[in-house]
């Protein structure tokens, strides 16, 4: 198994952050497997989904109304309506495996690997990427 993390700077917005090419970067040349992508964080997820036409803003919208950035959340700590990201990565994993054929990410046409990351207090994430060669 060839295995390396990469470490994204979100900032202090929330995030969409296309991370495909750093996984097509990983699997190049390495023949047929499974590519699995790991964010060891309680606040961050991964979304296969088109980008670059407004599909990340779409989806902070929508995750915005499923999980408002208000006081209801038990978890209360940091930011204001911070428990909401400790609730996203039920509904976005923290985990995503992908097929590799011929050293290239069978993904559709129109998707990308992404992380989503709603946890303005913490500005970087790690995420690990590991490919099992068949």
């Amino acid at each position: 198994m060839r295995s390396e993390t990469i470490t994204i700077d979100t900032g202090s917005t929330e995030e969409v952050r296309d991370i495909t090419p750093a996984c097509a970067e990983l699997v190049a040349g390495g023949g047929d497997g499974l590519l699995h992508v790991f964010v060891p964080h309680a606040t961050a997820g991964l979304a296969l989904i088109e980008t670059g036409a407004g599909s990340e803003r779409d989806l902070l919208a929508v995750l915005d109304d499923l999980l408002p950035a208000d006081d209801r959340w038990h978890h209360a700590h940091g930011s204001h309506g911070h428990g909401r990201s400790h609730v996203m990565p039920a509904l976005l994993p923290p985990y995503a495996s992908i097929p590799v054929l011929d050293g290239r990410l069978a993904l559709g046409t129109w998707q990308s690997v992404c992380l989503v990351d709603l946890n303005v207090d913490n500005p970087r994430r790690t995420v690990r990427l590991s490919f099992l060669p068949a």
